[in-house]
Parts: C-alpha cells; structure tokens; sequence
C-alpha cells in the first residue's frame, strides 16, 4: 500500500508513520516527491488493517497498489525517477548515450574507443571486464586487470563508467571501480546477486532477459529497491522469438509500455537486440522515438578484429553517425490543451 502524507508534513510524522508500519510487521520505503512524501508499505502478503495508520499526524489517505509489483510501480511513485551518474541525468526525455566496447581486449583498445567516443558526444563508458559466455571457449573477459584498465579509461576522458558484474563473488571488485552496476540478461532473475546491488549505493542498469515478461522485469527490478536502492535504470536489450534475420527481436512495444507504468528510466540496447551493426542505428533511432531515455551501443575502433560481439558493434563513423541529430528523434513532452 502507499501512504500520502501532506505537503507540510515534518521528518517527525514521517518517522512515525514508519514505526507504526514496522508495528504491524511490514517495510516501510520512504519516497520523497515534489511537493510531498509518500510512505510505501511492503511485506505483507494479505489484506492489512489501514486503521492505526490513518490515524496518525500528517497522513492524508492510505492507497492499495494493485500491482505485484510495488515500489517500481508508478501507482507508488508518480514522478518519473531521475539517476544522476557523474553530473549526467538519466531520465530525463534527453538523449542519453552509452558507449564503448564489448570487452576490455587490451589497454590501447579501451582507451583509443574511450577517447573516440568521448570526442562524439557519449556520456558514459560501456565496457566489460568480466564477461559470461554462451560458450566455455569464448574470451572472458580479463577480470580484475580489465577493471584496472577502464578505470584508466574513465580517469583519461572523465566518462563515467558502466560495466558489467556477473555474481556476488565479483561484486567488491567491480564496485570499488564502476559508477554503475550493470546486471545483465543472464542474471535477471539471480536473486543473490539482485539483492546485494540493492544494498549498494552505486546505480544499477538491469537489463531484460531475453524470455522475460514485463512482470518479470519488474519484479526483478522489484528486488533492487525493495533492498533501498532507488537508483535504478530499466535496459531493453531484445526478446528471443523466430525471427532468424537478426540475433534477437527489439521489443519496442515494451519502451512505451515501461514508460506507463514505471518511474524508473528505460534504456535500449540496439546492439545486443540486432547482432548486425547495421541495424544498430535505425533501432537507436527508434527507440528514442518510442520515448526511450537512453541507449547502451556497443563501439569498437577495428569491430572486424574484436575478440567478443565484434558483428554487432559500431565502428567509430557508424558511432558519429548515431550521435548526429539525436534531439530530434526525441518526441516533446506531453502538453496538457485547455480548451
């Protein structure tokens, strides 16, 4: 359920509130707003008697939120969440651009595509030091000395970093470099691991599996803030259907949707969508037209040569090919017409 406190209301009813949620055995998830704190309730797993909280100083009405998920809800938080990464604003009906390579392969590789996309208007560094793979046999990634080489990278340009942490056996490592957490596909529904980034205090990009449901996306974000992260960013990366002209299916349709019903930011991922670099801006550019908050594309100064997705990223002209006129494949906000 959701508390609606009055906008006047002070820390002190706040903190009472709360302690009379955790009295009758539930969580209580405090969400500042524009003109008003609102209290979120989860925990309880039936009907709950909404008498001793309507009550107390300060609250205006007790709401029941109908979804199964809760605190990614837009019933629970009506203004849209805005996660700010090194000054970049996420979230905000801007155009936002992550970019860099599949894998660390070598410290002149990273930092030559840092720089480059850096110099074409990116705002963050993508890049990936751990890096699981379909097969046994694939390159892995470099690990510990690849996390060493992207924190040079983002040290050089001043981008904030992405990159990708693929249990909790390697979470210290990468969270004592990365400014933002990304949890891929594969591990959508690896609880654990959900749980621990929910106790960070660094964002997290949670992307979609690819045989997920829009629940299911949700309710996996669900785990992170539940834990009290609110910094949260939703990544559209394609759906497995069969269609054998590109490696997944872009589910557009979902941006839209998210939008409706979450406060949390959306993100695509083109590259990992499409498998085809020549897909990968056509899918940008719709996506940002589909209301999305950003893209996440996968950028390499020799794609022919890379050791990990080399057929789905951008070479450096493609990338300046996205990054002009992205503004206006962005649509404008709604305007309310009085008549």
């Amino acid at each position: 359920m959701l508390i609606l406190m009055k906008p006047a209301t002070n820390p002190d009813m706040v903190a009472l509130v709360c302690s009379a949620v955790e009295d009758l055995g539930l969580v209580p998830h405090p969400i500042p707003g524009a003109t008003r704190v609102a209290i979120g309730v989860t925990g309880n797993t039936g009907p709950v008697d909404e008498t001793p909280i309507r009550g107390l100083p300060g609250v205006v009405d007790v709401i029941r939120v109908t979804k199964p998920y809760k605190l990614t809800s837009r019933e629970m938080k009506p203004d849209d969440t805005v996660v700010t990464v090194g000054g970049i604003r996420i979230g905000e009906q801007r155009p936002v651009v992550i970019a860099g390579p599949c894998s660390v392969e070598t410290r002149e590789q990273t930092i030559e595509t840092a720089r480059r996309v850096k110099a074409g208007g990116a705002h963050l560094l993508r890049g990936g030091a751990f890096k699981p793979r379909t097969s046994p046999y694939a390159f892995q990634g470099l690990g510990e000395k690849g996390l060493e080489i992207l924190a040079e990278a983002r040290d050089l340009t001043g981008l904030p970093l992405v990159t990708e942490v693929i249990g909790v056996e390697f979470f210290e490592a990468v969270e004592a470099v990365t400014d933002v957490l990304q949890i891929g596909a594969r591990n959508m529904q690896n609880y654990p691991l959900l749980r621990r980034a929910g106790k960070s205090g660094k964002p997290v990009l949670l992307k979609r599996m690819m045989s997920a449901t829009l629940e299911e996306f949700l309710l996996a974000a669900e785990y992170l803030l539940a834990e009290g992260n609110r910094n949260v960013i939703l990544c559209e990366r394609g759906i497995r259907t069969f269609c054998d002209h590109s490696r997944y299916t872009l589910d557009i349709n979902i941006v839209p949707e998210l939008k409706s019903l979450t406060h949390l930011p959306v993100l695509v991922d083109p590259s990992h969508a499409s498998g085809k670099r020549e897909m990968v801006v056509p899918l940008a550019r719709a996506a940002f037209a589909a209301g999305a908050d950003g893209v996440i594309v996968e950028v390499h100064p020799h794609p022919d040569k890379a050791l990990s997705d080399g057929r789905q990223s951008l070479d450096l002209d493609l990338f300046a090919d996205l990054m002009r006129g992205l503004e206006r494949y962005v649509p404008e906000p709604a305007v309310d017409l009085v008549a």
